[in-house]
């Protein structure tokens, strides 16, 4: 099987006040097998549908999907017992232990793992007679995680498993995440955290108004902007800046400012910051701050949707 996921002219219209708002847009899509893939996109861009209509939880308006080389409508109860789902929020029987629930979860498939051996996999085995309503937020989204591998999935949808977790809690996820891969599943993840995507993701695919308008490695996205580092900086006392000619330095490759705060996109800072300091200096300008980081795919994201996941949020 070379592909886990593909979707062609994927559309999907929900009807609205007498009208219709369409979320996705003709999506093409291809998952390889054995890739953790990246599914990006500021809220109301259509990943969310996409992933329920991948997920089998609603159907499409047109298009073509197939999960596993199925297809949904057809082979049903095949591909549920081979996939398996985290949802943002997973609401679990506060009452059952953590051995119940994965007990639980284990009677709904054919054959997978047992509890036990679950527990050990995501680091619970302290918690395993402990009631659901007693665990910590990172520990139930482990078990989260943990019921979405009982039935041992070809493929694993997990719609941002690290959201609202503290540092140590996402780190443990991140290493359950290099452990399936390790195995040789495939990962299909949605995350808020581009340092995430990052480190976790062979791909990604950014979505926005309902279409893929970006697919490819982290580091060739980034490749892409031109420079590899980032200047940032302010000024002591506002100017214009139609009278800064920025792009005029030496090594930038573009420029930009909001809400006081200049970035320059250059390929040596070595050669620009020098430069720049310069300019200022001929302007009468002085700096409140100057700092430089290499670019990231937060940049790229911002670059193609124009706003930040943070401002998503």
């Amino acid at each position: 099987m070379e592909w886990a996921i593909r979707c062609r002219q994927l559309r999907k219209v929900f009807p609205n006040r007498g009208g219709v708002v369409e979320a996705v847009k003709g999506l093409d899509l291809a998952v390889r097998a054995g890739e953790c893939f990246g599914l990006l996109g500021p809220n109301g861009a259509g990943k969310t549908t996409t992933i329920e209509i991948l997920e089998g939880l609603q159907p499409p308006t047109e298009g073509e999907v197939e999960v596993l080389e199925l297809r949904w409508g057809h082979a049903d109860e095949l591909i549920r017992q081979r996939i398996g789902i985290t949802l943002q929020e997973t609401q679990l029987a506060e009452k059952l232990t953590v051995w119940e629930t994965l007990q639980l979860f284990r009677s709904f498939y054919a054959k997978g793992l047992t509890p036990d051996e679950l527990i050990q996999r995501v680091g619970l085995t302290e918690k395993k007679h402990s009631f659901v309503g007693k665990l910590s937020g990172g520990q139930r989204q482990r078990l989260a995680v943990a019921c979405a591998l009982v039935g041992n999935p070809d493929l694993l949808f997990l719609d941002e498993p690290t959201t609202g977790l503290d540092p140590q809690s996402r780190r443990q996820l991140w290493d359950i995440l290099h452990e399936l891969r390790q195995q040789g599943k495939t990962v299909l993840l949605t995350t808020h955290y581009m340092d995430e995507a990052e480190r976790l993701c062979d791909r990604v695919g950014i979505v926005d108004h309902g279409r893929l308008i970006a697919l490819d490695s982290p580091t060739n996205l980034i490749a892409r902007l031109g420079g590899e580092h980032h200047i940032e900086f302010t000024l002591s006392e506002p100017t214009d800046e139609e009278n800064l000619d920025w792009k005029s330095l030496p090594g930038v490759v573009s420029a930009s400012c909001l809400n006081g705060l200049y970035t320059l996109n250059v390929a040596e800072p070595h050669v620009t910051i020098p430069a720049l300091l310069s300019l200022l200096h001929q302007r009468g300008l002085t700096l409140s701050r100057l700092t430089t980081r290499h670019v990231s795919l937060e940049d790229v994201f911002v670059a193609l949707t124009g706003r930040s996941m943070s401002d998503e949020q």
